[in-house]
């Protein structure tokens, strides 16, 4: 499984925690459009594309593409705004460093992200971080509603970034939920679950991961 040559990357609970600026900046988007901040928000492996649409849900609206347009740049505004003066205390979870450059001394080894977050969501939060130098592609929550659907589309990404085609046997998926896992299973491809977010080693382990870890770093004896 460590040795596949695609690792495909989760971002929320995986790589990093915000300390809860992504929720706040859907709940600002949400009071700037309705007044209200809506629904209480299960972002954990969500995308938000469905997360926006339980939000215009819970308002009794529809939610055309001019509509997802506006939400989401309010949202990235504040969620820009909030990763940097917000006072949020997030931080890069435990071995990532480590694992990302290791990953990146190997040769035929590319490293991708696949994430419910909108893809400028994605964007910010590897600037604020400093990751943004390990994934030059990925597959988004802007892309489709459905998890399980984005297999696929980071494989075609993937190719074209590298410039040549990858088989779900060839990738592996590092996530922090069942959805994590969900999706893995949808592609064809194992999942390396993390318990550095909301779910237990016990949880993850009993949703089908192939391997779990307690943190990346024990990758690193």
């Amino acid at each position: 499984m460590l040795s596949a040559t695609l690792w495909l990357f989760d971002i929320d609970g995986t790589l990093v925690d915000t300390g809860g600026a992504g929720m706040r900046s859907l709940q600002e988007a949400a009071i700037e459009r309705f007044g209200d901040r809506g629904p209480a928000l299960d972002l954990a492996g969500s995308t938000d594309l469905g997360v926006l649409a339980g939000i215009f849900g819970h308002f009794g609206q529809a939610c055309g593409p001019a509509d997802a347009d506006a939400f989401f740049a309010s949202y990235l505004r504040r969620l820009e705004w909030n990763l940097a003066h917000g006072g949020f205390g997030g931080r890069v979870l435990p071995g990532v460093l480590e694992l990302l450059d290791h990953l990146a001394s190997q040769p035929g080894v590319s490293v991708g992200l696949l994430t419910g977050n909108i893809a400028g969501g994605a964007a910010a939060k590897m600037r604020h971080f400093g990751l943004d130098g390990h994934f030059g592609f990925g597959a988004y929550g802007c892309d489709h509603a459905d998890r399980n659907v984005l297999g696929p589309v980071a494989l075609q990404r993937a190719a074209r970034h590298v410039g040549r085609d990858f088989k779900p046997e060839d990738a592996l998926v590092i996530g922090d939920t069942p959805k994590d896992i969900a999706c893995a299973r949808a592609l064809g491809a194992p999942c390396l679950a993390v318990a550095t977010g909301a779910f237990t080693v016990d949880a993850l382990r009993d949703a089908g991961a192939d391997r779990v870890v307690a943190s990346l770093s024990e990758l690193f004896p």
